[in-house]
């Protein structure tokens, strides 16, 4: 938009935030805040001269019309009145913080709602301002806790919540204070107000403050949560739960999914339970407060909590149901927190579950699975006597038997508990696959769209569970018909095709070469997908940007761009990947913008480019980068499990080309997928990477060396792991890149904080692969990056890698021995850090380096080297015959 036109609209907004339509008011100040966001508040001085006028002018629009376009600015974009303006002696929130916190005291709700609203958006940044007020605020949070409107209750909450959570020594010496004030307002009559109240609970736990200070109050904040598990009669939970299994889905009943990339090594997160509620709501929040005060507090709530559990487990009555669910959820909540205290009674808790399974209300039958899934690990660890087996069999049918249940809502709980006890149970399945999946198939058949994607998911998690046990014709019977006709059912463009490409990764891990059968037309339907995609891809670049720029172009182009569309339109129903690009560039180097020359082009070259234009958006709408993710995943699972048998496939297709190019993507996922697809080809048919190597390598490397590595570093782990992989197989033809790769692999080892402990573990792992390939070529560097990586190769647990990494550390130490004697110390910590070497001749190898060491370091050296070792050290390093 031009200067000018920018401020004519600024100019006429500003009057429009004292009109007397209150309308007129909040559009006003929806569009200032806007234009704050874009352009700060610098260039427009007359706004903070215009704002402070109006609040200081005692007139109630012109008041509330500059607070709303504040409230607006504070939400969106905070640090714009926290920083220091050209021409201005303070930051503007010097100005406004204290009008804010006068406004507390207005007779007016919107004022006193707006003005508290904007100081609670400030808490995280904390100004100076804030920080010398905090007296004066938190005096009138005190005196809006007892504020007539609700929206003010919720926000006094809000804010004791964030204090709570970034400012806990702020609200100290008032802690007593608040925690009464939270427990009266947790019973408020306005449900979003004993919303926001029920989160400082869980804020309290999180931000790990002292536990005696919320102690004595658990009597009375236990019975409120409590009475808060219940169902509310407008829980909009109540009318899906009537829903009827066979009504078919309606597309807004299908959640949003997310595909997680595949990643090698071991990621730093931890899984969380599925939502049992849809919609956060009072009665979730509380069932997540006692989580976490069960998990601070352990087994000191049971006398209190069992109780009130008890008594309204034994509630009869069909009107008493909310009560005993309530009663249910209570338990599964605290499953794991007081564990210790419960785990003497599980076997009545579980059997006094287990009927509830089968309770005339499906609410009750459905939290009974999620309470049971709860206790999973320890129902599994009982199954070693007989009393214990027979409750996993009882289990274990039951939650069948509700996967079959004619209720959705029951399906999904059930199926999501099955999946949980899947993972726990493991190999305990293997004598009962038969009815297993029977009972898993029969629900693929019955189940609608949003439940057969759950479905999908106990069936690739049954497979990861049992492994190889799966690969018999008894079972593959059962399961894989069902599952080819819906794949063949689909089309490449379902997105319900998303969780049966998922489902066939773990299912072609599991089996093996047993999954051969089935894997030609698997893996020939995953490189159309990734194809297609990235046609559809590139007509997102050619229609949104080249298309509509180059439309106009000069005359001596004419020529050209009527080729370029007689090609496009003689192949414009299978046009390739290549042509597109080739001409998408032929347009791109012409860039001379002529709009006279739009209506001199002849009309049936117009008609023609706009039927290329509308093919190309009719494909831009089929790109779904997910389809790429999947298809990726579905190539590892398959390399992963058919092995060198995936060669013959691999050979007669364009797979590499296609790798290559998503290893270039822009998005980090589809990358992400790329290179672990790569790290599992170089495994078993490098032979077929060879042709593109160099360009494979280069692009691994520069995933290591970017400014954006924390954001991208799951990307470069799993890059970093493919170029070890490739190492490993293709020897010296690393040479070219091997320096390139060593020197972005050591910073990560020197600076390895906020970095994921997998990326660190496979970057010490690569450095010892190419160390053990090229040791000629490494060895020169070595004292670089000696004290680091041996750091980092200490945290690696024992296995074939780590053996790797400490063969390219022999080789390394062979071709320069005094390259390792200023890191001798750490060296031998990494050597001590094996519980066991088991291949005999690196074990011989790491003993004839140390001796080696040993008598190389004369006149007490090697002694003194010893003596800086711990005394645990030195008893693991005997095994190697040296003191």
């Amino acid at each position: 938009m031009p200067p000018s036109n920018q401020q004519y609209i600024k100019s006429e907004l500003l009057p429009c935030m004292g009109a007397a339509d209150r309308h007129i008011r909040s559009t006003a100040g929806t569009i200032i805040s806007t234009f704050v966001q874009i352009g700060g508040v610098g260039g427009w001085p007359e706004l903070l001269h215009a704002l402070v006028k109006c609040l200081d002018s005692n007139d109630a629009n012109h008041m509330e019309g500059a607070m709303d376009a504040l409230s607006k600015i504070c939400e969106d974009a905070p640090q714009v009145l926290d920083s220091d303006i050209p021409g201005l002696s303070e930051r503007p929130i010097n100005a406004f913080l204290p009008r804010f916190l006068q406004l507390f005291q207005s007779p007016h709700t919107t004022l006193r709602k707006l003005s508290l609203g904007s100081v609670n958006q400030y808490i995280m940044l904390m100004p100076t301002v804030l920080y010398l007020s905090m007296d004066k605020y938190l005096q009138g949070l005190f005196v809006l806790a007892n504020d007539p409107s609700p929206e003010v209750r919720k926000l006094v909450c809000a804010a004791f919540v964030q204090l709570i959570e970034v400012r806990s020594a702020v609200l100290e010496p008032h802690l007593r204070n608040v925690i009464e004030y939270m427990l009266i307002v947790n019973k408020d009559t306005d449900e979003e107000v004993a919303l926001e109240a029920c989160e400082f609970w869980s804020a309290y736990c999180e931000a790990e403050l002292p536990p005696e200070n919320l102690r004595e109050f658990l009597p009375r904040l236990i019975p409120i949560l409590l009475s808060n598990m219940a169902y509310a009669d407008d829980d909009e939970s109540l009318l899906e739960a009537e829903e009827d299994g066979s009504l078919p889905d309606r597309d807004q009943d299908l959640k949003p999914r997310f595909h997680s990339s595949r990643f090698h090594g071991s990621e730093d997160v931890e899984d969380e339970d599925d939502d049992i509620v849809n919609v956060w709501n009072l009665r979730k929040c509380s069932a997540a407060a006692l989580d976490f005060l069960s998990n601070v507090f352990g087994d000191e709530i049971l006398p209190t909590l069992m109780p009130i559990v008890q008594a309204k487990l034994s509630a009869t009555g069909d009107e008493a149901w909310k009560d005993r669910e309530a009663a249910v959820l209570a338990l599964g909540a605290v499953g794991e927190g007081c564990i210790n205290g419960l785990y003497p009674h599980l076997p009545q808790i579980v059997a006094f579950l287990i009927p509830l399974l089968d309770d005339k209300f499906p609410l009750i039958r459905s939290i009974s699975c999620w309470t049971l899934s709860r206790f999973s690990k320890y129902i599994v660890q009982g199954i070693s006597h007989k009393e214990g087996h027979d409750q996993f069999d009882k289990i274990l049918m039951g939650l069948l038997r509700r996967i079959l249940d004619d209720n959705k809502r029951v399906q999904e709980a059930a199926c999501s508990a099955f999946a949980t006890l899947e993972e726990e149970a493991a190999e305990e399945l293997g004598p009962r696959l038969d009815i297993i999946l029977q009972h898993l198939m029969c629900a693929f058949g019955k189940y609608q769209r949003r439940n057969l994607r759950i479905v999908y998911d106990a069936i690739g998690t049954l497979a990861d569970a049992v492994g190889g046990e799966l690969n018999q014709p008894k079972y593959l019977e059962i399961l894989m018909p069902p599952l080819i006709a819906k794949w063949q059912l689909l089309s490449n463009s379902d997105k319900d095709l998303f969780p049966l490409l998922e489902c066939f990764t773990s299912i072609a891990q599991a089996l093996g070469t047993g999954f051969s059968q089935f894997a030609q037309p698997v893996f020939q339907r995953c490189i159309n997908i990734i194809q297609t995609q990235q046609l559809a891809k590139t007509c997102l670049l050619v229609a949104l940007i080249v298309v509509p720029y180059h439309l106009f172009v000069t005359r001596h182009m004419l020529t050209q761009l009527n080729l370029a569309i007689r090609l496009l339109m003689l192949s414009v129903d299978y046009i390739t990947l290549d042509v597109l690009l080739l001409i998408a560039i032929k347009l791109t180097h012409y860039s001379v913008v002529n709009t006279e020359l739009l209506f001199s082009l002849p009309c049936y070259l117009m008609l023609k480019f706009f039927r290329i234009y509308q093919v190309l958006c009719s494909r831009v709408a089929q790109y779904d980068k997910e389809f790429i993710v999947c298809s990726l995943d579905l190539l590892s699972g398959l390399a992963e499990g058919l092995g060198p048998g995936i060669e013959s496939l691999v050979s007669q297709s364009s797979l590499k080309d296609l790798l290559l190019q998503c290893c270039t993507d822009d998005a980090y996922d589809v990358r992400q997928s790329a290179f672990a697809l790569l790290g599992d080809l170089a495994r078993v048919c490098p032979v077929h990477l060879r042709s593109r190597l160099p360009e494979f390598l280069d692009v691994a490397a520069k995933q290591l060396n970017t400014p954006k590595l924390k954001e991208t570093v799951s990307v470069a782990n799993n890059a970093c792991w493919a170029i070890g992989e490739l190492a490993i197989k293709v020897h010296k033809e690393m040479s070219p890149v091997v320096l390139t790769v060593v020197s972005c692999l050591v910073p990560i080892l020197q600076r390895p904080e906020g970095l994921n402990k997998s990326l660190i573990e496979n970057s010490a792992i690569t450095l010892g692969r190419l160390a053990w390939v090229c040791p000629e070529l490494v060895s020169p560097h070595m004292e670089h990056f000696m004290q680091p990586w041996c750091i980092a190769l200490s945290m690696i647990r024992d296995d074939i890698e780590k053996e790797d990494a400490f063969r390219g550390l022999c080789a390394m130490v062979r071709a320069n021995p005094s390259g390792a004697l200023n890191s001798l110390v750490f060296m031998c910590k990494a050597v001590a850090s094996w519980h066991e070497i088991r291949s005999e001749d690196l074990h011989n190898e790491v003993c004839q380096i140390l001796h080696g060491y040993k008598q190389m370091l004369k006149n007490g050296a090697w002694e003194q080297c010893m003596s800086a070792l711990e005394p645990p050290v030195k008893d693991r390093l005997l095994k190697y015959q040296v003191e």
